[in-house]
């Protein structure tokens, strides 16, 4: 039997490959903030089951986390009101873009799943119920800077104030949803809140570190917290691996075989169950709005490391 590859060396090599290849997608332009991030970026960091982290490339440099974020508000919806959430949201992978609104039409304003924006909108509105949008928002945050453990985590307000300008089909998307009292809470208020969270900014570091929870079955085994209970943290994760890349979900288990949920900030949170807690980041983006070179570098690391979920 050969032994073990070493993590660290098998995470700099890829990193290095991604750094030479010149087929790196094509950055978001419809968030013109977006627009101007380097797309020869990339990071790439794995945080193991005993806490080890190897990393490699821009491992530190902080992004936007985008559609990320709806994993961790997913979280905390579930927290707050549990399956009561179902209601509101399907589990369903949706074979159609992350900001469709035909399924919407079809479906009665119930939206596909938490991870399409309509969904993680529906999301969102459950957390600002009995609050004020700014003290929603200031729990979304503390709850990310509280599972990753570093209180610096911040919102982007750029990144947030340019969503707000441009995110005409999400306001749309949203209204479509109150029509069918989908939304209980003002639409402006829900938005506010879904635009700022998804600007929230974070490093691979600091990626991987809030995910560890859903390698370890709900538990952080830095602190020892239960951030969700087990079978909770399961479950999320069946729904990454269905639906966290929109209409690429079944390319990406396919070629990937893990969980993970991307953003159109080129960011991809990724979980391999009992074994490690991965985040990459490559700013370009494939034509279904995933990280182009993130996911080629996710797939080479579990071929290396036989982390697949389906098996070596």
């Amino acid at each position: 039997m050969s032994p073990a590859p070493d993590l660290q060396t098998v995470v700099s090599d890829i990193a290095d490959e991604m750094r030479q290849r010149r087929d790196r997608g094509q950055v978001a332009t419809y968030i013109p903030e977006l627009a101007r991030v380097d797309a020869q970026a990339f990071g790439l960091v794995v945080i193991d089951n005993d806490g080890n982290v190897a990393a490699g490339g821009d491992s530190d440099t902080p992004f936007s986390i985008q559609s990320i974020s709806k994993v961790f508000t997913l979280t905390l919806a579930l927290g707050r009101i549990g399956d009561r959430l179902w209601r509101r949201v399907g589990r369903e992978p949706s074979g159609s873009p992350f900001n469709s609104i035909v399924q919407l039409e079809r479906e009665r304003g119930i939206p596909r799943n938490p991870f399409i924006n309509a969904g993680a909108i529906a999301v969102t509105d459950a957390i600002v119920s009995g609050h004020q949008p700014r003290e929603a928002l200031g729990d979304i945050l503390r709850f990310m800077q509280f599972i990753a453990d570093d209180p610096s985590i911040m919102i982007d307000d750029a990144v947030a104030a340019s969503e707000q300008r441009t995110g005409f089909r999400n306001v749309a998307l949203a209204n479509y949803m109150k029509s069918f009292d989908v939304l209980d809470n003002p639409v402006d208020f829900t938005l506010g809140v879904y635009f700022h969270h998804c600007a929230i900014a974070m490093s691979c570091r600091q990626l991987a570190t809030a995910g560890r929870f859903l390698a370890h079955l709900g538990r952080n085994p830095a602190t020892g917290h239960l951030v969700v209970q087990p079978e909770r943290a399961r479950r999320i994760n069946a729904i990454m691996l269905t639906c966290g890349h929109y209409d690429g979900s079944g390319e990406f288990a396919y070629r990937v075989g893990l969980p993970g949920k991307s953003g159109v900030g080129g960011g991809i949170l990724a979980i391999a169950p009992g074994k490690a807690s991965i985040a990459v980041w490559s700013p370009g983006l494939d034509d279904n709005g995933n990280s182009h070179l993130g996911r080629i570098a996710l797939e080479a690391l579990t071929k290396r490391m036989g982390w697949s979920i389906f098996g070596a």
